[in-house]
């Protein structure tokens, strides 16, 4: 099956909007291919707010329609816990408020930005989007994340070469319950990060410490930029450590 095909058969269609690579070229696909199609953009306290930023940009470029549905995952308490399979409860909650949204603004059919290179296996929130029945047109039609990429690029969107994020709660180790405090610390640590030029990180929680995963070719401007980075993070952890299993 082709998008084109996909979009032939359904052709009102609501979208699960994150600005990522995969939903931005999703959304930007049923408008070419003459769909009408609508995205939902979730704000959580999961989400940096470049994420909405990116994903306005997108909508703006594209010509997209865009709800943002704020939405206060930390109030259900299973998720706040962070036990294991955290992502199917949070997936549930986040999609059926999407759902509910898409259907009173008269869509039927939801999608995500599943790839054909996404492991269904490893994502625990895929069993949430089966029992909620959302499609995921790039997977059925066989589009890998590196097709995705080149397509991206063809179509002149900005995301194209946009590194995979996933959300800050994955920053705190599951069994660790997640605060709002935290995440803004998580947020502000990699916000700075991102200001000094690194890309592609994380920072993830360690006891009380930050534990900085970088790629390989950037170990070197970290100890450049090792003064800044423990004096900022110093405020807001009670150390900095420096993961030399690097990402990547």
């Amino acid at each position: 099956m082709t998008l084109e095909t996909f979009f032939r058969e359904n052709s009102r269609v609501a979208v699960a909007f994150s600005g990522g690579v995969d939903s931005s070229y999703l959304l930007y696909a049923a408008l070419r291919c003459g769909a009408v199609a609508h995205g939902y953009y979730v704000k959580t306290a999961f989400q940096p707010q470049f994420e909405l930023d990116d994903a306005l940009r997108v909508a703006r470029e594209i010509g997209a329609d865009v709800s943002v549905l704020p939405v206060d995952v930390l109030s259900d308490v299973t998720v706040a816990a962070n036990p294991p399979d955290r992502c199917y409860h949070c997936k549930k909650r986040i999609f059926g408020k999407i759902a509910e949204a898409a259907r009173a603004d008269g869509f039927d059919v939801l999608l995500d930005g599943t790839n054909a290179s996404d492991d269904p296996d490893d994502r625990p929130g895929m069993r949430a989007l089966r029992e909620l029945a959302v499609r995921s047109p790039l997977c059925e039609c066989g589009l890998t994340k590196a097709r995705v990429r080149e397509l991206s690029r063809a179509a002149g969107l900005f995301t194209w070469d946009k590194p995979a994020y996933a959300c800050l709660a994955t920053r705190i180790p599951p069994g660790t319950a997640i605060t709002r405090g935290a995440l803004e610390r998580t947020e502000a640590a990699e916000t700075f990060l991102t200001s000094l030029g690194f890309s592609d990180f994380r920072i993830r929680l360690y006891g009380d410490a930050a534990r900085i995963q970088l790629p390989a070719d950037q170990l070197e401007r970290a100890l450049a930029f090792r003064p800044q980075i423990v004096e900022k993070l110093k405020g807001l952890y009670s150390a900095v450590l420096l993961d030399l299993e690097t990402r990547g």
